[in-house]
């Protein structure tokens, strides 16, 4: 399924979301700018690589400074087109509710947490991986999860397979984003364990979604249910 727009208007402008979105984008052209051996080197040293945090953890040649960057600036890399376009689109949609449920400065703190549980995810059920991994979409999972924690009847205008035909309907957020984290939840049970096998870090969304469950609550500013 894939989220076309949502019925929910936004009462102010989501500043925070969009400067986000501007953020990624920007930091992929740089990447695009840089041909596949300039963004190698740069992944090597900014994205988030289990097996580099590990050997640093054991071996104590790295700064606390240094094992910990990647949890933040792998949040601000992607590997193509394709993920770069599909993170700030489900941003996009669902980003302006939640930020204006919490205000600008705390959904930003909210959306960083949520990334680092996501990213600490991944790394604790496969520490030894050597496959650098970049992404928004563990702190893209968190802002899901309080997107439907709090607006769980919002209707959602989605794109649905049918076989052969697609159709454009009308769902409940807690339907959308239900059948959403399923999937993750699902995918990332059936890829338990395989660590060198590149992909969607199926791991790290149900990380960021778990902790945008929790952390909601706590960030949340005003009571905002429909």
């Amino acid at each position: 399924m894939l989220p076309l727009r949502d019925e929910n208007r936004s009462g102010s402008f989501p500043i925070v979301t969009v400067s986000i979105i501007v953020s990624c984008t920007a930091v992929f052209l740089y990447e695009f700018s840089l041909g596949q051996a300039g963004v190698k080197q740069l992944f090597e040293v900014f994205a988030l690589t289990p097996g580099q945090v590990t050997y640093g953890l054991h071996s104590g040649d790295a700064s606390a400074f240094r094992l910990i960057t990647p949890f933040f600036t792998s949040m601000f890399l992607h590997g193509g087109w394709l993920h770069l376009i599909g993170n700030m689109w489900f941003l996009w949609i669902f980003g302006d509710n939640v930020e204006d449920a919490m205000g600008p400065v705390r959904f930003l703190i909210f959306y960083i947490l949520c990334g680092l549980a996501a990213g600490l995810a991944h790394y604790l059920l496969g520490p030894a991986s050597s496959l650098p991994t970049v992404g928004a979409s563990g702190a893209i999972a968190g802002v899901l999860a309080a997107y439907v924690a709090l607006f769980p009847g919002a209707r959602v205008l989605t794109l649905v397979p049918l076989g052969f035909f697609v159709r454009v309907m009308e769902l409940p957020a807690i339907a959308v984003i239900g059948i959403w984290f399923l999937i993750q939840v699902v995918s990332s049970v059936a890829t338990f364990g395989v660590t060198e096998q590149g992909g969607v870090a199926f791991s790290a969304h149900v990380g960021g979604f778990v902790a945008g469950l929790l952390l909601v609550w706590v960030f949340r500013r005003r009571r905002v249910m429909v």
